[in-house]
């Protein structure tokens, strides 16, 4: 694998670390994500973070394969270019449902 293509890797794996350590101390709770600005914006930035190291990972001319990598680059652009049109729910289905996928997915590439 290509060492860019692995500098991507970690880049996308300590974003998912950084998202998971913000619930850490407290329960796993779309109120608690809702109710906390800071946490709020910390994860759409890392969300964003993610997305553009799969862009960029996709655009690469030896692409790796992740699932749902089209969906979690368009989650970034809409919050990057449209804020106010990704709502709680949809970020907090992006921390429930495809963040342990894709950390899963992306230490086995790095294990490879």
């Amino acid at each position: 694998m290509d060492n860019e293509v692995k500098a991507w890797l970690y880049d996308i794996l300590n974003a998912i670390v950084e998202i998971e350590s913000f619930f850490a101390d407290c329960p796993k709770q779309i109120a608690h994500y809702q109710n906390d600005l800071r946490t709020k914006r910390a994860v759409e930035r890392n969300i964003e973070i993610i997305g553009e190291a799969i862009n960029r990972i996709l655009k690469h001319t030896t692409p790796v394969e992740v699932s749902n990598s089209r969906k979690i680059v368009d989650a970034r652009n809409r919050i990057i270019h449209g804020y106010d049109s990704l709502s709680d729910d949809v970020v907090w289905s992006i921390i429930i449902r495809y963040i342990p996928v894709l950390k899963a997915e992306i230490e086995a590439l790095l294990e490879e």
